[in-house]
């Protein structure tokens, strides 16, 4: 098992809350609410053919991860702290407008107060709390977005074109993980240079650490944040890191968003749980201290969800 069972819950227990959060968000874009921010894909853009409409979404996917690299050898650190505090903006924005449509308050502004200070807090003042509370707040509204603009692309053709993203996706991110080790480079000066992480971060300490956590904190009772951090760091007191990636969340909901569009609740809900039962193999199959490709895991039980769909309500 690559963490003690603890983590893993924990992780799981976000990935179906998010995914939760996320049918609930997709659900009430679905029916009747128009995306908010400008966010609706412009009336402009017309269906694309297959082939067409999935080369771009390739190109355009490299392209970013291209830019980013860019930016990473550039050290272009307040740029990405920037825009990944507007995206994040957005983001929560989206979500937390449904929640508010709701129960009965229909304001973009409004959710963008709301919004606002938790992207603050989450890229500059580095709070594990709200880091991992938005991320569950975070994919639901990207999904959204991603849903209602392939749904325009590819009309009648977006399941199809939903299948072949996620194959494209998971061939790329082992790849990524197994090959170039490129995921591992850009979660690394993630966490080393921006001090943020897109995905879900939870650190613990075996019982041996956290003993040495306990007599450094009593030992340390009234000096500020900054002495005590140091005291840690002279320690060296190794913390194991557990993360799930935001791509192994997002792409999750957004195949059970597009089921549930096109046949319904049941068809998310069967979606969710066996990309749910993927990750957790994973979870228990992966050895500790190795890096693994979840996305691979993750379209396998999103496939044999898609196919139960199929075969029960198709």
């Amino acid at each position: 098992m690559k963490h003690n069972k603890k983590i893993t819950l924990i992780l799981i227990c976000m990935f179906i809350i998010t995914q939760l959060i996320g049918l609930l968000v997709v659900s009430s874009y679905n029916n009747g609410i128009e995306l908010p921010f400008g966010m609706e894909p412009p009336e402009d853009i017309k269906e694309s053919s297959l082939v067409g409409g999935l080369s771009s979404i390739i190109t355009a996917f490299f392209i970013a991860i291209l830019l980013f690299f860019l930016l990473m050898r550039i050290n272009a650190h307040t740029f990405i702290r920037l825009w990944y505090f507007f995206v994040t903006t957005l983001a929560l924005g989206l979500t937390i407008y449904v929640v508010l449509f709701l129960i009965g308050i229909d304001s973009q502004i409004i959710s963008l107060i709301f919004a606002l200070p938790l992207s603050y807090i989450k890229v500059f003042k580095r709070n594990l709390w709200i880091h991992n509370i938005t991320e569950l707040l975070i994919y639901p509204g990207i999904a959204a977005v991603f849903i209602s603009f392939l749904d325009n692309v590819f009309g009648p053709k977006v399941i199809l074109a939903t299948i072949i993203i996620l194959f494209i996706i998971s061939i790329y991110d082992i790849w990524a993980v197994w090959h170039s080790k490129v995921m591992q480079k850009m979660a690394e000066f993630q966490m080393n240079n921006l001090k943020f992480f897109t995905g879900f971060f939870v650190p613990y300490a075996d019982k041996k650490e956290k003993e040495k956590i306990r007599l450094l904190k009593e030992k340390n009772i009234g000096k500020t944040d900054s002495e005590i951090e140091k005291e840690f760091r002279k320690a060296k007191i190794k913390v194991n890191l557990a993360i799930l990636g935001g791509g192994d969340v997002i792409f999750p909901i957004i195949s059970a968003g597009i089921f549930y569009k096109n046949y319904g609740l049941i068809s998310g809900l069967l979606i969710l749980v066996f990309s749910t039962i993927a990750l957790s193999l994973l979870f228990v199959l992966a050895k500790k201290g190795k890096y693994y490709p979840a996305m691979p895991f993750i379209t396998t039980g999103l496939y044999f969800g898609m196919w139960l769909s199929w075969m029960i309500l198709g």
